[in-house]
């Protein structure tokens, strides 16, 4: 067993560096591994991503994912379609986000649902909703119903 003070590297495992230009005797003199003229041979050095003058990749390909705007993020809304409350509603329920996650007819609430005129709805509802279409609040009102704005 050894001691912490005993311990070395394996053998191989560490070198020392190689001075590179220290003459032609070293094996490595003149231009030091760099060839002759060019960018690489003068102490330039490429930024990140740099093609040669070619347009580089990054610059090249669309950019994906939701990008901000002066004005702010983008409200992103859960939307239902009329049709949807038609199917998995009776006449008179009250129907909010907590219902409709319950159901499994959205995944995620996001910014709020927001209730589209798609489809056709035969059932008197008490719809509460962050938005309504135009279109989807009076067809939910025509029926008796209610389309309740919930800030």
């Amino acid at each position: 067993m050894s001691s912490l003070h005993d311990l070395r590297n394996a053998e191989g495992a560490r070198q020392d560096a190689f001075r590179k230009g220290r003459g032609r005797g070293s094996g490595n003199g003149k231009t030091a591994g760099k060839g002759q003229k060019g960018q690489g041979a003068h102490n330039h050095t490429k930024s990140n991503g740099y093609e040669g003058g070619q347009t580089p990749i990054a610059r090249r390909l669309p950019k994906f994912g939701s990008r901000k705007t002066h004005t702010g993020v983008k409200t992103v809304y859960a939307t239902v379609s009329l049709d949807k409350l038609e199917k998995y509603f009776d006449n008179g329920a009250v129907v909010n986000a907590a219902v409709l996650l319950e159901k499994r007819i959205i995944r995620k609430e996001l910014d709020g649902v927001k209730i589209l005129g798609n489809g056709k709805l035969t059932k008197k509802l008490i719809v509460e909703a962050k938005s309504f279409s135009a279109s989807a609040k009076k067809a939910i009102e025509d029926l008796g119903g209610e389309a309740k704005v919930i800030a």
